[in-house]
């Protein structure tokens, strides 16, 4: 008979991880966990009930303020990319968040207790660069499943009666056996933006032989990423977040990112939901909700190919 020790460490536990940053671990009672760092309010770790690492954080990355950490799911606000003025990306993705005690209700209640919720306002310096006051809320909660689910509320709190517009993503960086080995199913025959450029995709699935950097528009609520060495397929729920961008940057580019090994591109991906192409605009007191929900599903291939479309027409 197991001992109940392991089963009594806390669903939340503040602690210190790389160079003694605060970070958040969340556990559930079946076994998967997820870890937050206030910097970046950053997700770094999501594990299923095997203990089995879900997400790709680079051998290389750096945990030192105010450089960004490479992989995990880094926070793209208030401009994704360099579609805009700011830092590539904006600067949520390295501020220190806040631990928010009392967070305004949720209008639904999760059945998960394993959550903690982050807050980020703007400082003067912050102010001075986007000139805009801005409540940035989020809530990282991994259910009873193991499902790992972020949600971002985002409010204007300006005074000055000005509206604000914003650009976002959720940067999710996913663990991959061979990315030659990875298909990506839901974006078929949808519009993307690339260089700035706009296409239609053609192919059936996308899959991975070159570098890829694609801003999917108008894309559906749920995107699969099939991992046929693995036999696991990721489901990417997303709601109030109608783009997807797919990002790979194979061996050339991967060798001239600093904070990156030169073969990581093998096994990594980045499907994110996101709110690029027509930014979202708040007028003051407005609030904004983004959400994605991530599992991890066995796959079962017959003769080579995925059991049809369940994933995408299931629950």
């Amino acid at each position: 008979m197991m001992t109940s020790s392991t089963s009594e460490k806390p669903l939340v536990e503040l602690t210190k991880g790389v160079n003694g940053l605060e970070k958040v671990i969340l556990r559930e009672i079946r076994g998967s966990s997820a870890e937050v760092y206030l910097y970046g309010g950053q997700v770094t770790s999501w594990k299923n009930d095997q203990r089995e690492e879900l997400l790709f954080v680079s051998s290389k990355a750096i945990f030192k303020p105010p450089k960004a950490i490479r992989g995990g799911i880094p926070i793209c606000f208030p401009q994704f990319a360099n579609r805009g003025p700011l830092e590539s990306h904006g600067f949520a993705r390295n501020r220190f968040w806040s631990i928010d005690k009392d967070p305004p209700p949720f209008p639904a209640a999760t059945s998960s207790r394993a959550f903690v919720d982050l807050i980020l306002k703007p400082s003067e310096e912050d102010l001075k660069i986007w000139p805009h006051s801005f409540e940035f809320r989020l809530r990282v909660a991994l259910s009873p499943a193991g499902d790992l689910m972020l949600t971002s509320r985002i409010r204007n709190t300006s005074t000055d009666g000005k509206p604000f517009a914003f650009t976002f993503a959720y940067h999710t960086y996913f663990s991959v056996s061979d990315i030659s080995e990875v298909r990506v199913e839901g974006l078929e025959t949808l519009d993307y933006l690339e260089n700035k450029e706009r296409f239609t995709e053609q192919g059936d699935a996308i899959t991975f032989e070159s570098e890829v950097d694609k801003i999917y528009l108008s894309t559906p609520t749920k995107i699969a990423i099939l991992d046929h060495e693995k036999k696991r397929t990721f489901v990417i729920r997303k709601d109030g977040l109608p783009d997807a961008v797919v990002w790979n940057p194979w061996d050339k580019r991967a060798k001239a990112i600093a904070d990156f090994g030169d073969d990581e591109y093998k096994h990594m991906l980045c499907v994110e939901a996101a709110a690029v192409e027509k930014p979202i605009t708040l007028k003051p007191g407005e609030e904004w909700r983004g959400r994605q929900e991530l599992s991890a599903v066995p796959s079962s291939y017959c003769s080579g190919q995925l059991d049809p479309k369940r994933v995408l027409l299931g629950s």
